[in-house]
């Protein structure tokens, strides 16, 4: 059983939605909580009376093993409407049922107010959109910010609670287990596993699974680095293991569509164009990181970078890496008309450094706010822009 933490930030933003004939889907990658969000609908959707009729179906358990095509589920839903009460039908992880879409439409033509979650991208760029466009809104769901990290596990904010959430991550279910290295990371381990071989090799029939985990762990070890399906080839054939870019490319998509890594495209911050090659990838939790490859306590400036990606993502941000001239931001926010530029540094340990990150954003001519992250205990700003500390940065309501 999951936490039953409310997170109400989800459920502000699916409460309007609530009755209305667009079909709610709630992404993201498996147990961050999905399941546990649904219920939650559930349970208000129950407040409104006997007047409703509630249909739950979950892909992850036995009871509903025999659903397995749209068919199965238009048949299985329809069995069980009610004609004199509002029908809601909340189905989870809908991608385990062949062409899904089909009977969402046909039940949404039928008045039904629908509800499912899925822990693959490609259930919404491919299926969904084709069949389905328009008539439905995605709600991502992420791992735990920092600030939900504190109050699920009652935490003071310190460096203590920061390395904590650095070293085992932000799945709820951790609320359930003691802060041991032995007994989290065999948790961890196992979440990867049902990741790799249910949402990657499974789903794309992925033969070569060895290639497939030496691929994460090179993402791993170059947590923040630039990458590229030839960077990642090359660096093969030098073990000798011989791989086109085309399949490189493939499995870095097929792990961007489970939600474990996420890919940042480089922006130029002049002309505004988004480069296609060297992305960098950073991972949706940095506890599954860590389980692939233990935490050592080294490369921090990289773990704060996946740290303030992932702050940023969880308060709605599109990010890009950025460029200007011949510099890299190392992020660039946008929400709306709002932009943000980011640096993030592990320690100012000098003045050249200092110079360093600060001028890179005193370089950059318009007025959008400036910010430099780092873990230095006494942040003070520097000719106009702002100096955040990392938990400052990260558990601010609004850091904007």
């Amino acid at each position: 059983m999951e936490s039953t933490y409310i997170r109400d930030k989800y459920l502000n933003k699916i409460k309007p939605y609530i009755g209305k004939e667009l079909i709610k889907v709630l992404t993201g990658q498996r147990r961050v909580g999905k399941t546990t969000l649904l219920k939650q609908i559930m349970d208000l959707v129950k407040l409104e009376g006997n007047h409703v009729n509630t249909i739950y179906i979950n892909k992850e358990h036995n009871d509903f093993r025999q659903i397995k095509t749209a068919e199965d589920l238009f048949l299985y839903v329809k069995s069980r409407l009610s004609e004199s009460k509002r029908n809601y039908v909340f189905i989870d992880e809908i991608q385990e049922i062949d062409e899904f879409e089909i009977a969402l439409r046909q039940l949404h033509v039928e008045g039904i107010d629908l509800y499912c979650t899925g822990s693959n991208a490609k259930m919404l760029s491919g299926d969904l959109a084709t069949h389905l466009s328009g008539r439905y809104i995605e709600f991502h769901i992420n791992s735990l910010s920092y600030s939900e990290f504190l109050q699920i596990h009652k935490l003071k904010n310190d460096n203590d609670a920061l390395n904590k959430y650095i070293r085992y991550g932000g799945l709820p279910y951790l609320i359930h287990l003691p802060f041991d290295d032995e007994i989290v990371y065999g948790y961890l381990k196992s979440i990867y596993n049902t990741i790799i071989l249910k949402d990657v090799v499974s789903r794309y029939n992925i033969r070569d699974v060895d290639f497939l985990e030496r691929l994460v762990e090179y993402l791993s070890d170059n947590l923040g680095s630039y990458v590229s399906s030839k960077k990642i080839s090359d660096f093969l054939k030098a073990q000798r293991i011989s791989l086109s870019v085309n399949t490189v490319m493939n499995y870095l998509n097929y792990l961007t569509s489970s939600f474990f890594i996420n890919k940042v495209q480089r922006l130029d911050i002049i002309g505004k164009k988004r480069f296609e090659i060297n992305d960098k990838y950073f991972f949706s939790d940095l506890g599954l990181k860590h389980s692939i490859i233990p935490f050592t306590g080294s490369h921090m400036g990289n773990v704060f970078e996946n740290l303030v990606y992932n702050q940023l993502i969880c308060d709605d941000y599109k990010v890009y890496i950025g460029k200007h001239q011949q510099r890299e931001i190392d992020f660039v926010a946008q929400k709306g008309d709002e932009t943000l530029y980011i640096q993030v540094a592990y320690r100012l340990s000098d003045e050249k450094v200092r110079e360093r990150e600060f001028g890179y954003l005193l370089k950059i001519k318009d007025n959008y706010e400036k910010i430099v992250v780092s873990a230095d205990e006494f942040a003070a700003d520097y000719k106009g822009i702002k100096h955040m500390q990392i938990r400052q940065f990260l558990s601010a309501d609004s850091v904007r």
